[in-house]
């Protein structure tokens, strides 16, 4: 098949928004005529039809269907080039785009994430935040640079991405002042009947979370699952369950929580990945990011 003519898909593009002939050439400003010769050329290229006739109007067929979804992915790509261009604050700024993972603590986003400042480049950091599936497939379409999460990427498939592991951060249980002082004594044993918030089980931490509670006897008393760490830590910092973090960021999460660590969780750590996209020629900061993280994280003293 010859290249595609990306005028004709555009109109195509524009008749399916509008759903008739006619509303599309007043929005394009162009003869009705003109716009179903190129759509006949479009479908003549494509070898497939892709309207079918509706009362007044125009309906998708199948081949419609699937010939709009990449459509929209084509030209919202095309406006996003065009609206980086058109606000770049000038040629020497570095943008590194990152897809952070709903699970990922945000303390420890921000700790592995600030390495890329040390450049000497003037960096701007666009930061998104999402599902796991959902991050890969903006990493597929170039939307993002680099997706933080629990987990590396699935083997096999269509998906040209590699990941890196950037550490294993070795994790405790954390909590307000209150909730620690009546649960330290008797620790692992004290958590039999505590409340605690818990990640979700789609949070890779999860299942290493339950295996350990388990393995020590102790059936605490879940007040709430979590899909987002952000939220689960401000439940937390309001004293409404104990919860577990890295415990190197004890410090930061004392500070910016009033939570207290209670014990290390031995066996149990965050494990973050880098993915991005597979190319011989891999963007700067990403390689920054990657030689600057560590491998592992010793627990530290609680």
């Amino acid at each position: 098949m010859n290249n595609l003519n990306f005028k004709h898909l555009y109109y195509f593009w524009v008749v399916a928004q509008e759903g008739s002939m006619t509303r599309a050439a007043e929005r394009l400003d162009l003869a009705i005529q003109t716009i179903s010769g190129q759509l006949s050329l479009l479908e003549r290229q494509l070898g497939k039809s892709l309207f079918a006739a509706q009362g007044r109007g125009l309906a998708l067929t199948e081949a419609g269907r699937q010939a709009l979804g990449y459509a929209d992915q084509i030209f919202q790509l095309g406006d996003a080039l065009v609206e980086a261009l058109n606000s770049s604050d000038n040629e020497n700024t570095l943008r590194l785009r990152v897809g952070i993972s709903d699970g990922i603590p945000k303390l420890l986003a921000y700790r592995l994430l600030s390495s890329v400042y040390k450049m000497p480049l003037d960096v701007r950091l666009i930061c998104d935040e999402g599902e796991f599936e959902t991050l890969l497939a903006d990493l597929a379409l170039h939307r993002l640079d680099v997706v933080l999460t629990d987990r590396p990427a699935p083997i096999g498939g269509n998906l040209k991405v590699f990941s890196k592991r950037l550490g294993d951060f070795a994790t405790g249980i954390f909590g307000s002042v209150s909730l620690v002082d009546r649960t330290k004594a008797g620790f692992p044993q004290s958590l039999d009947g505590a409340p605690m918030l818990l990640p979700t089980r789609h949070n890779a931490l999860r299942s290493r979370i339950d295996r350990w509670l388990e393995q020590n006897g102790v059936r605490p008393r879940i007040v709430g699952e979590f899909e987002d760490s952000a939220l689960l830590n401000t439940f937390g910092r309001e004293g409404l369950g104990l919860f577990t973090a890295p415990l190197a960021l004890a410090e930061q999460i004392a500070e910016q929580l009033g939570a207290q660590a209670l014990g290390a969780m031995n066996g149990v750590s965050e494990h973050i990945y880098a993915i991005s996209n597979e190319r011989r020629i891999r963007h700067p900061a990403v390689e920054v990011l990657c030689a600057a993280s560590p491998q592992d994280e010793t627990p530290a003293a609680v």
